[in-house]
């Protein structure tokens, strides 16, 4: 009877220590925990930056999946249930959001999934989302080969976004540049490990070529490179017109920071993967000036849909202003739940179909119709810093 006694105190205090363990995920959202799409909850999963060399994204973008989920809730919730947000962090690598999407899918049973921030990690994703047949949309990937299978050319079927593609905002910038900026000359520097920098390379390059545009020349550096001294002078030697930056902001506020240093006065221009907060932390107010970036939004849009996302994302976080991602973060779950209601259930397969005929439905970046690759149309913004912050520049329709 001893040994009996102390069989079953082991397979239950097995039990109690399995049930506390967790891999990184928090639950998130005004429901009971342990609900599914079976029982009083709906799951979504968020496979998000949250640590690492874009953890400014990932908390942008999980705020305001948030901000949805309990905007949702507080409403009466989707087909009378009401949703739980199951947030996992990814750590900024692509790895790691392979990792995760599999224990959202097949331990917290979640019936879609959210994120990641970036292209790369996104496409550690996608084979997961793919076989496991669990919708995936996209928070912040802007690189084409997300929903476009590189290899055949086909649609990625369970594969969705929530951002504009990279040949849009490539094309964007380099618009800018020729038109606004009155530029003739351009040097690239671009971030050699970063799908979403290569991508917005090339489609800088083709349309500001293609529009009479000089490149100059075509510099690299790796994600974790901290002194660009040596290419800098060689680029300030150059010395183009304009210098077109697709990065994330923790490179390219080191990069700003030391090309002014240089003396380097020509303006920069990137594109999304500078908003943070934290590029004016990195790069100096100063060195930010004259600068220009392709967003998703701007929160000085005063668009009835984006004062309102705004004014509520602030009451939620203490005053904060939402960044883009916080915006996308907000747009990818609503486009969820508006798929989920459409669907009738929350059965994977007929949100799938939902997401694939959403039109015209209203979000906070925008009114958003899914193409038949799976991306968004909708209009683009480009930012100025003055002093440190975001200005509205103007707004680019596609």
């Amino acid at each position: 009877m001893k040994k009996i006694g102390a069989i079953i105190l082991s397979t239950v205090l097995t039990a109690v220590l399995a049930s506390g363990c967790g891999n990184n995920t928090e639950n998130s959202g005004n429901s009971a925990s342990g609900g599914n799409a079976a029982g009083d909850t709906i799951k979504i999963g968020a496979d998000l930056e949250l640590t690492g060399g874009q953890a400014s994204f990932g908390d942008s973008a999980s705020k305001g999946a948030k901000l949805a989920v309990q905007q949702i809730n507080e409403a009466g919730g989707i087909l009378g249930k009401q949703l739980e947000l199951v947030v996992a962090d990814n750590a900024s690598k692509s790895e790691e959001a392979t990792q995760v999407a599999q224990k959202l899918i097949t331990t917290d049973k979640v019936v879609t999934i959210i994120g990641a921030s970036t292209s790369t990690n996104t496409l550690g994703i996608v084979p997961v989302a793919t076989e496991k047949e669990i919708p995936l949309v996209a928070v912040g990937a802007t690189n084409p080969k997300v929903t476009v299978d590189e290899r055949t050319g086909n649609v990625n079927e369970w594969i969705f976004r929530a951002a504009f593609i990279d040949p849009f905002q490539g094309q964007v910038m380099a618009n800018f540049a020729l038109d606004s900026l009155q530029a003739k000359t351009a040097v690239i520097y671009t971030d050699t490990s970063s799908d979403y920098s290569k991508g917005l390379q090339k489609f800088f390059e083709e349309t500001f070529k293609a529009k009479g545009g000089e490149v100059l020349s075509q510099e690299s550096y790796q994600q974790k490179d901290s002194d660009f001294k040596a290419v800098l002078t060689r680029i300030k030697a150059a010395n183009p017109d304009v210098i077109y930056l697709p990065g994330y902001y923790e490179e390219v506020g080191k990069i700003l920071k030391q090309a002014r240093e240089m003396g380097i006065t020509a303006p920069f221009l990137g594109g999304d993967g500078w908003d943070s907060p934290q590029l004016a932390e990195i790069a100096g107010a100063e060195a930010l000036n004259d600068t220009y970036m392709s967003n998703h939004y701007s929160p000085e849009d005063t668009a009835t849909e984006v004062t309102s996302f705004v004014d509520a994302y602030k009451a939620a976080n203490g005053g904060a202003v939402p960044d883009g991602m916080a915006a996308l973060g907000y747009d990818a779950l609503k486009l969820v739940a508006d798929a989920i209601s459409r669907a009738g259930e929350a059965d994977p397969a007929k949100i799938k179909d939902a997401l694939a005929a959403t039109k015209d439905l209203q979000l906070a970046t925008g009114k958003i119709t899914l193409n038949e690759t799976h991306d968004p149309v909708k209009a683009a913004v480009v930012l100025k810093f003055v002093d440190g912050k975001q200005t509205f520049e103007t707004k680019v329709n596609p």
